[in-house]
């Protein structure tokens, strides 16, 4: 068990709170594709929430399918960028330089480093090439349509699902990478479900200052205990002898 409880602490837990804490992100990316989305359905089922919250929430099943998917690359990319440099100390670099990417969305989060986004500008030339393929299936006229466009939604360039692929890249397995992954999608949900059920509530509070910086503050500690697992009061520690 303590290994099951090292990686939850250290990279799932984490993960999940850094979607959480990236409702305001959420919303203002992913809030108007929902918004566009649900106004391709017909009247009788975006009137009728018992209807429409399956369509938002196959929409959300392949989104966090594709975040799954990408930190399995995420992986795979791990093991073949530490070759040259060793196990242990290629590991410890990515740790590092994971870290730093956090601590930009942290301060980006906060509104402290407006300049973050810019690292969105990475994807932008795959997103071209797979942004078509959405496009084709609007309007959306069945659940597995929607799971589908998910799939599709979840390749859209975003800065905070880097920040978490370089937090999955540092895990050590690709198996922890996808699940590290799986679970910040899981931390990203309660905020893009929300969109269509409190949206005007939740756009006020996520645009709150206080909510921003305090948000913001704790991606920034998650970035420590990312480069410093020592710091983490959750993973367990070896004890000597």
């Amino acid at each position: 068990m303590n290994h099951l409880d090292s990686a939850f602490s250290s990279s799932y837990l984490v993960a999940f709170l850094m979607g959480l804490f990236s409702a305001m992100h959420c919303l203002g990316m992913c809030g108007s594709i929902i918004g566009t989305l649900t106004l391709s359905l017909k009247r009788e089922i975006r009137e009728n929430k018992a209807l429409l919250l399956p369509f938002v929430a196959c929409y959300n099943g392949g989104r966090v399918l594709s975040y799954t998917l990408g930190g399995f690359i995420a992986g795979i990319l791990e093991h073949v960028l530490t070759l040259p440099f060793g196990e242990g100390h290629g590991h410890r670099i990515l740790q590092i330089l994971g870290a730093l990417v956090m601590l930009g969305a942290g301060l980006h989060v906060a509104g402290w480093f407006p300049r973050f986004a810019y690292i969105e500008k990475v994807g932008g030339v795959a997103w071209r090439h797979i942004e078509p393929y959405g496009r084709r299936l609007i309007p959306v006229e069945t659940r597995q349509r929607a799971f589908i466009f998910g799939m599709v939604w979840g390749w859209l360039p975003c800065g905070l699902v880097y920040t978490a692929l370089a937090l999955a890249a540092t895990t050590g397995e690709v198996v922890r990478s996808g699940l590290t992954m799986f679970f910040f999608g899981l931390g990203t949900i309660p905020a893009v479900m929300g969109v269509g059920v409190m949206t005007s509530w939740m756009v006020r509070f996520t645009q709150m200052t206080r909510f921003r910086q305090a948000a913001g503050v704790t991606l920034i500690l998650l970035a420590l205990m990312a480069a410093f697992p020592g710091l983490n009061p959750l993973v367990q520690h070896p004890v000597a002898h």
